[in-house]
């Protein structure tokens, strides 16, 4: 019998070597180690001017805009000892994220865990990535707090709008706030101030674990600081002024939390609403005559991970939907202007699907209910009688639940109190059935 083949070489792991602002003397044994031993060296510019001089492998700066650049760059220096410089740990909002989807995405035509000829696992199998971590900024500025890092919210700002930090703000809650930059801190306080959390204590955190580290405090309210060092963390205890509208964690926000001109699904049906589509993180929903926003903006609100497209025809609506997101946190809702069911064409299919205007027009129910993979859910509201029927028809043929909510007021009656009646709605909700199972 013959000998096996000698196994294939396996590709040398990209290293990612995080790093401080205590620099070279900060790092372990092993990240140093690391760092010696690459033949390359790529990161940013504060990043590279960490390293002593003597640390010998070509030093590449990241280009800018990073993420097109990397398979690029990775290909260039295919078959040599890479490492990645970054902050802090890579993997807490770090490139080392977006190095694990570029390996993902060049490896996902491959077959994993295929056994190769003379029984040897083939090198795409195994790992292409040697992350070797630093403490973050969060573990550094929770120390300096005394903070419980796991009861501590953080709220990202690099690279997204400010307005993100809305959705986090509570009376008594505690956040730390990742800087974009110089100007981060005086662009947040001046978010505080115009959302009603002025005596929101400020204390930004500049240069964590350095030399040059050093605090300053104040209020959202009276902040006048300088722009702080570009390598900045603000914590906040958030305290929201008299008066301010408290915005709940769970859908069924007030009605004046929103910019609109009538077109709202109204709280307590938005609420019913928002349970029947049962948002979860990472999936999208199609909000289809979105109006004033607010179904597709409580889905954002209910997780991080959440994702969702507005469709709304009247341009004055969509860009009214695009302030109503900003204002509530979650300006990354996308909205697109445009009639349904054509403007669904092209759309990634979602998760969830909710109708609140444009039912007769042809073709949308039948397009919605298409797009949905099985074991996706529709929600549809109408108060007309003509889509009424066709949710009723819609009802006897997929079944799921055919419901009315009525909705009463008290309101003055001369000098007594009586009810009003808001138009009932009519409310079809149903999943997709999930074919194939035994």
């Amino acid at each position: 019998m013959s000998p096996a083949p000698p196994a294939p070489a396996a590709p040398e792991p990209l290293c990612v070597v995080g790093i401080g602002a205590d620099g070279w003397d900060g790092l372990p044994a092993a990240s140093q180690e690391a760092l010696r031993t690459a033949e390359v060296l790529i990161g940013g510019a504060r990043q590279l001017a960490l390293l002593p001089a003597d640390v010998p492998g070509e030093r590449v700066p990241w280009p800018s805009p990073l993420r097109p650049a990397v398979p690029g760059l990775l290909a260039a220096y295919a078959g040599r000892r890479v490492c990645v410089l970054a902050s802090g740990d890579p993997m807490f909002y770090g490139i080392g994220r977006t190095l694990t989807e570029v390996l993902a995405e060049q490896e996902a035509g491959e077959v994993h865990g295929a056994v190769a000829p003379g029984g040897h696992e083939p090198p795409a199998a195994r790992p292409r990535l040697r992350i070797l971590p630093h403490p973050s900024a969060v573990s550094h500025a929770c120390a300096r707090l005394g903070w419980p890092v796991e009861d501590t919210e953080v709220v990202t700002l690099v690279g997204r709008p400010t307005d993100n930090l809305a959705r986090a703000l509570y009376d008594g809650h505690r956040l730390l706030v990742l800087s974009a930059g110089a100007g981060t801190p005086a662009e947040v306080a001046a978010l505080l101030r115009a959302r009603g959390f002025g005596p929101t204590r400020m204390r930004v955190l500049e240069q964590l674990g350095g030399e040059r580290e050093r605090m300053v405090r104040g209020t959202a309210a009276d902040w006048d600081a300088p722009p702080a060092d570009p390598l900045n963390v603000i914590a906040l205890d958030c305290v929201r002024e008299p008066g301010t509208p408290a915005l709940a964690t769970v859908p069924g926000l007030p009605d004046t939390a929103y910019e609109h001109d009538g077109q709202l699904t109204k709280r307590h049906v938005r609420a019913a609403t928002l349970a029947a589509l049962a948002p979860a993180p990472g999936e999208l929903l199609w909000d289809i005559g979105g109006g004033s926003g607010s179904i597709a903006i409580e889905w954002l609100r209910a997780h991080r991970g959440c994702r969702a497209v507005s469709v709304e025809r009247d341009p004055v609506r969509a860009e009214r939907i695009g302030r109503n997101a900003g204002a509530l946190g979650v300006p990354a809702l996308r909205v697109v202007h445009g009639a349904a069911p054509a403007a669904l064409a092209g759309l990634p299919a979602p998760d969830a699907v909710f109708i609140g205007g444009g039912l007769t027009a042809p073709g949308l129910l039948a397009a919605c209910w298409e797009a949905l993979p099985p074991g996706g859910r529709i929600v549809a509201n109408t108060v007309t009688l003509e889509s009424e029927a066709l949710l009723t028809e819609w009802y006897r043929r997929h079944g799921g639940d055919l419901i009315r909510l009525a909705v009463s007021h008290a309101v003055p009656v001369g000098g007594f109190t009586g009810w009003r009646q808001a138009m009932p709605v009519t409310q079809w909700a149903a999943v997709k059935p999930v074919t194939g199972r035994p």
